[in-house]
């Protein structure tokens, strides 16, 4: 009988030798490692299906077949994958390509698999007087660390752009309130400097001044005011047989930020459905509304790409509104 290691396909191996390239040799997030794994997996056994089990036997007539089947794929709601997600198939199988050519290893070129153009993305961001409503209704909660806590939130959200992972991640001891500043680690383990606006870091401040416990993460619960240390631990999920661990318990998770969210929304009378990623997406309008060039946004927001950022652009160009305005219907 033989060993698993004797009937692996080349192709999978040359897969197994990528994924471990991309953590130790790219130092890439354990989550790209994973949608890696994910997409190229699926290639793998769509390649065996029609007869592929090396990467020499890769070739253009068998990648459009791979196109087509991604094409009539349906996700976990029915329906038919979307053009995104059928490109971020096409962009792990050429990274995989790219590094099979770097080792050596006879294959298609990476370069001869083109991704066709995605349709422009909607940016759903909140105007001036949504976002000053917002905040305002977050002083609305009645109970003091909860409200002190989430006003700092919504500020801290709007005033850096922060992904929902980076914010929840914060912890005391990072954040610089006199300089109002901080370093953040984003997508890829990237570490990028975040600034804040004073509103927020003064919001910041006058939280953590009422706060008596001494977790490490900046924003935490707060149901578990007025129960005994064992209890807290316990409800945060800690050994409370170890009392060291409190300090270390984990701060609020990305889903009770989007509900935070959701419940000021809510309460501030804003319809249109609203994410932490809307606030990040106001974040990034505002500075261009305002003047900011592209490529110091792209910067503050953390892309790794300008064509990511320019998905902003469409909703944020003041002067050709201006033109319009200036020149439109003056027979």
């Amino acid at each position: 009988m033989q060993s698993k290691s004797q009937t692996i396909s080349p192709l999978y191996r040359y897969i197994n030798e990528f994924l471990e390239y991309c953590e130790i040799g790219k130092n890439q997030s354990l989550n790209t490692i994973k949608a890696y794994d994910r997409y190229l997996r699926k290639f793998a056994g769509f390649a065996k299906s029609v007869g592929i089990d090396e990467p020499k036997k890769i070739n253009l007539p068998a990648i459009n077949k791979y196109r087509l089947f991604l094409n009539r794929q349906m996700d976990e709601n029915g329906n038919q994958l979307k053009l995104i997600t059928q490109n971020y198939h096409l962009i792990a199988l050429r990274a995989f390509l790219k590094y099979l050519i770097k080792q050596d290893v006879q294959t298609l070129a990476p370069e001869k698999i083109e991704l066709p153009k995605n349709p422009q993305r909607q940016v759903e961001f909140l105007e001036a007087d949504e976002l000053h409503r917002l905040f305002e209704a977050s002083k609305m909660e009645k109970a003091e660390l909860p409200r002190l806590r989430d006003y700092a939130i919504l500020q801290t959200l709007f005033s850096t752009g922060l992904r929902v992972s980076e914010l929840a991640s914060l912890k005391r001891d990072t954040m610089n309130l006199d300089r109002r500043e901080f370093t953040v680690r984003g997508k890829g383990s990237k570490l990028r400097l975040v600034f804040l606006s004073s509103d927020a870091a003064e919001a910041i401040k006058t939280y953590l001044a009422k706060r008596k416990d001494n977790n490490k993460a900046l924003f935490v619960g707060h149901s578990t005011i007025g129960q005994s240390v064992e209890k807290q631990m316990e409800s945060q999920g800690k050994n409370s047989n170890d009392k060291n661990n409190y300090s270390k318990a984990a701060g609020l998770t990305t889903r009770q930020i989007q509900r935070i969210i959701k419940k000021y929304c809510r309460l501030a009378g804003i319809v249109k459905k609203v994410t932490p990623h809307t606030l990040r997406h106001s974040f990034a309008t505002d500075l261009l509304q305002n003047g900011a060039d592209i490529r110091s946004v792209q910067t503050l927001l953390g892309h790794s790409s300008i064509t990511t950022t320019q998905i902003y652009t469409h909703v944020t160009n003041q002067g050709l509104r201006d033109i319009h305005k200036k020149f439109h219907n003056k027979r």
